[in-house]
């Protein structure tokens, strides 16, 4: 794989802007476990490579257990995972995957049962990065693994 387009030295700008949008929705009430779960799992939906390449460096940094990691592709049949976090999965797909008639009330009342109105509004904004994060290197296509030094994630020893 060859990436198209560095769009860190075309849209620096625009880079930057989206860097600080989507370090301000890390900063909400949502937890580094749940972030990290929701971040893996619209990026394997999406199918992209780089950003789930690094989503999971990043939540093995984190005390992320293996077993999990790759129980998130199956979080429904998997019982490794709680309530709240399994609600948080459902909305992450259920925002990354519109139907063509929007959100369902059964996905709003899942999260709702999990989550306060601030918790889905965080969560929301999470999925929202994370998709747009999969569409921009999706279209680019920078290779998985290039960026683990700009991360710190090289130092981890994952690959």
């Amino acid at each position: 794989m060859v990436q198209r387009v560095n769009y860190v030295q075309q849209s620096p700008e625009l880079f930057e802007s989206f860097l600080a949008f989507h370090a301000a929705a890390k900063e909400g009430v949502i937890d580094q476990t749940i972030r990290g779960l929701v971040s893996i799992r619209a990026s394997q939906v999406n199918g992209c490579a780089f950003c789930l390449d690094l989503q999971v460096k990043q939540a093995k940094l984190h005390g992320e257990r293996t077993l999990r990691l790759n129980h998130v592709a199956v979080w429904r049949e998997s019982l490794l995972f709680s309530a709240r976090e399994r609600a948080a999965l459902a909305w992450t797909e259920a925002l990354t995957r519109l139907a063509e008639s929007g959100v369902s009330e059964e996905s709003y009342a899942r999260v709702r049962a999990a989550f306060s109105e601030k918790e889905i509004s965080d969560l929301t904004f999470l999925v929202v990065a994370i998709n747009a994060w999969n569409r921009i290197n999706i279209g680019f296509r920078p290779v998985p693994g290039s960026s683990d030094a700009a991360f710190g994630l090289d130092k981890a020893r994952l690959t």
